[in-house]
């Protein structure tokens, strides 16, 4: 990965308190496990940035250096890694990412 991707992908993570990297967008995943991570941030309702991996191949590659996560979705949180799709649910139906979003002062989306 260049310096000028890893800045990117930084950049992009810095840029909002949740992130997902996906494929498609949240109103049209191209993936079933973006769709479910979407599925799961949607029913949350926690404001958060997506980018499409498949519009910018250098991201798409990168990112996955970036996390040492050789899968897409991710999810980063308040600029932390928190995983891809089968983490994202298992973390929803204990718990957890209810406690994270809370520790870590997420804000809901306005509806």
């Amino acid at each position: 990965m260049t310096e000028k991707t890893q800045e990117r992908i930084k950049s992009l993570i810095d840029g909002a308190d949740v992130v997902l990297f996906m494929k498609g967008a949240p109103a049209q995943p191209q993936c079933g496990f973006s769709a479910a991570v979407v599925q799961v941030l949607n029913g949350f309702g926690v404001k958060y940035e997506a980018v499409n991996v498949l519009a910018d191949p250098f991201v798409r590659e990168g990112i996955k250096a970036f996390s040492n996560w050789p899968t897409i979705p991710q999810l980063y949180v308040k600029g932390e890694f928190i995983g891809g799709c089968d983490i994202v649910r298992e973390m929803a139906a204990s718990g957890e990412l209810t406690q994270l979003f809370a520790d870590k002062g997420v804000e809901k989306a306005v509806a």
